[in-house]
């Protein structure tokens, strides 16, 4: 059973971590989802889950980078990966496609706009959503050509790690389904190019603006 991490005194809201622990034990069943506990130094959470409730007390960035390394060491990088992603998608669905910024696209005046107009005002929405409710913060940039770069500067997935590839596939999964949302199910390749415990500034995507297919 590895110790718990030491925290970073930057938090997501307590029901974001309910929220991954139901879709993992979804997953992967009670039994694997008490191995990537213990494996992450997160054992406190099999007996105490987080309170349902959006204060930020309980879910700290050291817990989301522990919860994606023990993935990745027990999956390998592409099984990691493949979880990471499923976890950022359900992570959406269930707690933010409803919340600040994010409400209006259900409205109609939204539905109804050309897609590359909906990609340009949904994007930074969804970067809003995340500066409002967590200590997360992120930005989007248009730097012209194929592709939008949403760049997250002060990221959770891996906090206080050092490695030699991206990591962050949580946020790849977040984005990939909030396009798909505001898209009115279209799909878009995102791809993680930068990551901050690589040793680059920020952690960065490329989302391109045409859909896949």
């Amino acid at each position: 059973m590895a110790n718990t991490p030491t925290p970073s005194g930057l938090y997501y809201p307590n029901r974001f971590a309910l929220i991954l622990l139901k879709a993992l034990e979804e997953i992967m069943g009670r039994n694997g989802l008490n191995a990537v506990l213990n494996m992450g130094g997160l054992a406190h959470w099999i007996t105490t889950p987080p309170t349902d409730n959006m204060e930020k007390s309980e879910f700290d960035f050291a817990y989301m980078a522990a919860l994606n390394e023990a993935l990745e060491e027990m999956y390998g990088r592409r099984g990691g990966r493949g979880l990471q992603l499923r976890l950022g998608r359900v992570l959406f669905v269930e707690g933010l496609a409803n919340f600040g910024a994010l409400v209006g696209a259900s409205d109609l005046a939204f539905k109804i706009m050309p897609l590359p107009t909906k990609l340009k005002a949904g994007l930074p929405a969804v970067a809003k959503v995340f500066d409002s409710l967590s200590d997360q913060t992120s930005y989007v940039v248009d730097p012209g050509g194929d592709h939008y770069l949403y760049h997250i500067a002060r990221c959770s997935m891996c906090w206080n790690r050092h490695v030699d590839h991206p990591v962050c596939f949580i946020a790849s999964g977040i984005l990939e389904e909030a396009l798909r949302w505001v898209s009115s199910g279209r799909t878009f390749r995102v791809d993680e190019i930068t990551c901050i415990g690589m040793g680059d500034p920020t952690c960065s995507y490329a989302i391109y603006k045409e859909p896949i297919g």
